[in-house]
């Protein structure tokens, strides 16, 4: 069985480096790997907005992907949570030190 949570990339992809012509290949930064990551868990949403409305009007969706569809989106949203969780504690942390 395939792990559902690998499937959510924290980290790019080795083709996926964005480049600029003065300085190079560049590799992704924190902000722009959690917006991607915020980006995913919004598409899983989506897709299970859709397959439960498909289901609700009746147009041949089954049941089992709906569920399935939904439940991906909702630990996908509670791990970005839990993460979010750890950023804020990091930042209380930090600007809890004296230098």
């Amino acid at each position: 069985m395939p792990d559902p949570v690998a499937s959510l990339r924290i980290l790019p992809a080795e083709g996926n480096l964005t480049s600029s012509p003065t300085t190079g290949p560049r590799e992704w930064g924190f902000t722009e790997t959690l917006r991607g990551a915020m980006d995913q868990v919004e598409a899983l949403q989506a897709e299970a907005d859709n397959k439960t409305a498909a289901l609700l009007a009746g147009s041949g969706m089954d049941v089992h992907s709906a569920m399935i569809a939904v439940e991906k989106a909702d630990l996908s949203f509670q791990l970005m949570m839990q993460v979010r969780n750890k950023i804020v504690s990091a930042y209380q942390e930090i600007s809890r030190m004296q230098f």
